[in-house]
């Protein structure tokens, strides 16, 4: 899957770098990502406009992209479900309501909720001349921890839990779900750090009483064990400045993250009956699958020989629903 951003959001970020230096943004860049892989947040580094304008030019592209493949595959799962209403917790300069906008353009109402004064002027800026919802959303500025969150038919926190301390992201994602009337999405980097925080923001949601929609096809304990952890991969092109900002000379970049869809039981919607974890395997006899399923990890493999499910495996790919 290779998505881009939508063109009003590229224009909006395009014209927040007119007269700014690519060598300054470059250095910040750098800062932010040193900053990450450190384990420090980002308010240890997103100090102000230029440091905003930095993670929006690096990194708002990846995480936009992650959250559209998180967002088309609720849209499978769930292909009833139409929220009125957003809350992003954790937003962050809002690249992922606008890619909840994308998905669903019956949302009427969004909500920005995040304790970066920078980050949310960067998203009203970026937002300015895009159309409603994003343009007119709500700036809520408070410490996830603190909550409570205002209530929305869908909730999202995108790479917003890594930014907490790990004693306190079971009660941020509770109040989460309480403030969930519909879906609850949340989405980490596709580290074995970031599934853990997955898979512990699982087993609470729950014992609260949630459906897993996404990506697990079950209920019970993950059958993966270390080394291995459940993660998934989507492609975004890269701009002309988004490589000089990153120091890079590829046009694309793959952006892994780790995520999770689990909605109320009122949202019709169904889980995958198994889910293809790794990137299919092509060989002379045929296609080999490493799937999630009910009864834990299976390996399949689709014969060449039989045509007819040789060509539908081979437009399956790395977290596909198994059809």
């Amino acid at each position: 899957m290779s998505v881009e951003l939508p063109h009003g959001l590229r224009a909006a970020i395009d014209r927040e770098l007119s007269g700014a230096s690519r060598r300054d943004l470059a250095e910040r860049t750098a800062a932010t990502t040193e900053a990450y892989r450190a384990g420090r947040g980002s308010s240890a580094v997103i100090k102000g406009r230029d440091d905003a304008l930095a993670y929006a030019l690096a990194r708002l592209p990846a995480t936009y992209a992650a959250n559209a493949a998180v967002f088309a595959e609720a849209e499978a799962r769930a292909p009833d479900f139409s929220p009125r209403s957003l809350l992003d917790a954790g937003c962050g300069p809002g690249g992922g309501s606008w890619a909840a906008a994308e998905a669903w353009p019956a949302l009427e109402r969004i909500t920005w909720f995040d304790a970066s004064a920078p980050f949310l002027e960067m998203a009203r800026r970026l937002a300015a001349e895009a159309p409603s919802p994003v343009r007119t959303a709500e700036t809520q500025s408070g410490d996830l921890t603190a909550g409570p969150f205002p209530k929305a038919d869908l909730v999202l926190a995108s790479y917003a839990l890594a930014e907490i301390s790990p004693a306190a992201q079971a009660g941020v994602v509770r109040r989460l779900w309480e403030a969930c009337d519909g879906l609850l999405a949340l989405v980490e980097p596709g580290t074995p750090a970031g599934y853990a925080r997955i898979l512990a923001a699982r087993d609470e949601i729950i014992a609260a009483g949630a459906r897993i929609l996404a990506p697990c096809p079950h209920h019970g304990p993950c059958p993966l064990t270390a080394p291995d952890w459940c993660h998934f991969n989507v492609r975004l092109p890269r701009s002309r400045d988004h490589r000089l900002a990153k120091g890079a000379e590829v046009p694309f970049e793959d952006e892994k993250f780790a995520y999770l869809l689990a909605a109320r039981p009122a949202v019709i919607g169904s889980a995958a009956a198994a889910r293809i974890l790794a990137r299919p395997r092509a060989g002379k006899p045929g296609i080999a699958f490493k799937l999630c399923g009910e009864g834990g990890l299976e390996q399949r493999l689709v014969l060449r020989r039989d045509k007819p499910a040789h060509a539908v495996a081979r437009r399956l790919d790395w977290g596909s629903a198994w059809p």
